[in-house]
């Protein structure tokens, strides 16, 4: 069955208070996606954002970001009131300002927590209940407010840190009211997710979701669970991830994300991958595991190194961990992002689980004919991408393409001129013998530079792209519908 999508985060849709959410615009995409005969959505990390508002940087790997929740839908369900002049209007709204949106947006969600929290006190004691992350959760984002910010192996009370049962205590009840409502947030989060989910579903769209391998070191799941990773007595990393020197970096990336203890991990079943994995499964209808080379073998740096280029590679969990979630999670759709530096062992790994790599067509204009990101050399089990969230967007390629590249561009994809560039990228993955062909939205659009999501390796100014209000036209909708149908891959429900 061979598919198509395009990539857009809901942080990059249009609409009110200066970010996109889960309200009338994400459902409109939707529609767009429809009538664009597409059958995937993909999306970025939901969690809520943590250092350079990256959603690979997240403070919990189970949270949705509580900054994607539509204002409009509370108002509509009549959980929050708001008079004229309270919402945040951005002076860009094609940029999303963090700083003012989280300002006005979190104000704006603890009025309706006020409002409506006595109204659902039996849907939240049924959401706890079914979700015993969420309380963890809740009391991690409380202390971190508690204590101004700082990450929670700095926190002053050395007690709570060390998760001590009667500081424990104290501070759920000191903090009860901010507990409850980020309670609150995650069951409002979940709520409107779970709408627009089933929404995609009866269009025959299937969410494709992100989902980092590593978790990150100031989250509620290194402070409620550090046996899971390699962390010293007082939660500071021993070894850090990231990857060696490659095309996005010479000096490589220090992701700085604490390693997991692999063998403690065995030794208890894997149980924290498959709650975790359980979790995704529910969330979306195909998982992109980012980084799953990292399974096969991991790159080890130093904690405190300046850079990635004194790491090393360790053998990872490989096939005992897909074991387990196999026999747990029958049925788990993944996406193995196997981009980078990838040896026997990862190639084996994936061949025996059977997922779809990935290849990206800007990588396919260097190199030989025996360039894997080659149209040629695509095979059917693959995820075809033009670029991703790490790459510049195509018109921004085109531009800053050598000659011998732009030369190559042109026989392999039919690039002529700059401007048809974008385009030109997206037909040639759609036409590909790949089963998934997919798209960021910024490619179809043809937009510049400035439409680039993120740089790897550079913190601030990432993240913030938005959508102009009114781009995903039904002209554009039927262009791509008929690229669909040239390239034989199937249309959702009519």
């Amino acid at each position: 069955m061979r598919q198509s999508g395009i990539l857009l985060h809901i942080s990059s849709l249009p609409g009110p208070d200066g970010i996109g959410s889960l309200g009338r615009e994400a459902f409109e995409f939707a529609g767009f996606l429809h009538d664009a005969g597409m059958t995937i959505w993909q999306v970025l990390p939901m969690g809520p954002t943590g250092y350079g508002e990256s959603p690979y940087q997240s403070t919990s790997v189970y949270a949705g970001n509580p900054l994607l929740i539509s204002i409009d839908r509370l108002i509509e369900e009549g959980m929050l009131e708001v008079r004229p002049g309270e919402r945040y209007v951005p002076d860009d709204p094609e940029t999303v300002n963090f700083a003012e949106v989280r300002a006005h947006k979190m104000r704006l969600l603890r009025a309706g927590f006020f409002l409506s929290e006595k109204k659902l006190k039996k849907e939240l004691q049924r959401f706890e209940a079914e979700n015993d992350w969420v309380r963890g959760f809740a009391l991690f984002t409380a202390l971190k407010q508690h204590f101004g910010g700082k990450k929670w192996n700095e926190w002053p009370d050395l007690a709570v840190r060390r998760r001590d049962k009667k500081a424990m205590h104290r501070y759920r009840i000191e903090l009860d009211e901010d507990i409850r409502f980020h309670v609150w947030c995650q069951y409002v989060f979940a709520r409107q997710w779970r709408a627009l989910k089933e929404h995609c579903n009866r269009l025959g769209i299937s969410l494709f979701g992100d989902m980092p391998i590593y978790a990150a070191e100031d989250s509620a799941d290194a402070w409620l669970h550090p046996e899971v990773f390699q962390l010293n007595r007082d939660g500071q990393p021993r070894r850090v991830a990231g990857v060696p020197p490659d095309y996005f970096s010479e000096d490589g990336q220090l992701w700085g994300n604490p390693l997991y203890r692999w063998t403690w991990l065995k030794l208890h079943g894997y149980g924290w991958w498959v709650a975790r994995m359980a979790h995704m499964k529910e969330m979306y209808d195909i998982v992109r595991v980012d980084h799953f080379i990292g399974f096969a073998n991991y790159y080890s740096i130093p904690y405190g190194a300046p850079n990635a280029r004194g790491g090393k590679w360790i053998v990872g969990p490989g096939r005992a961990l897909f074991r387990k979630l196999r026999k747990k999670l029958p049925g788990l759709n993944v996406v193995a992002e196997d981009l980078g530096e990838v040896n026997d062992r990862v190639r084996s790994l994936i061949a025996w689980t059977g997922y779809p790599g990935m290849r990206v067509l800007q990588f396919a204009f260097g190199g030989d004919d025996a360039n894997i990101h080659r149209p040629d050399n695509i095979s059917e089990n693959t995820a075809y991408y033009t670029g991703t969230h790490d790459n510049i967007t195509a018109r921004a390629w085109a531009e800053s393409a050598s000659a011998e590249e732009l030369t190559c561009a042109a026989r392999l994809a039919g690039v002529d001129v700059i401007d048809e560039a974008p385009w030109a990228l997206v037909r040639t993955v759609m036409k590909s013998r790949a089963r998934i062909a997919v798209a960021p939205m910024q490619d179809v659009l043809g937009l510049g530079d400035a439409a680039t999501m993120n740089r790897p390796g550079t913190v601030g100014g990432n993240w913030l792209w938005r959508m102009k209000d009114g781009a995903a036209t039904p002209a554009l909708a039927a262009r791509l519908k008929a690229l669909n149908r040239e390239s034989d891959r199937r249309e959702p429900n009519t």
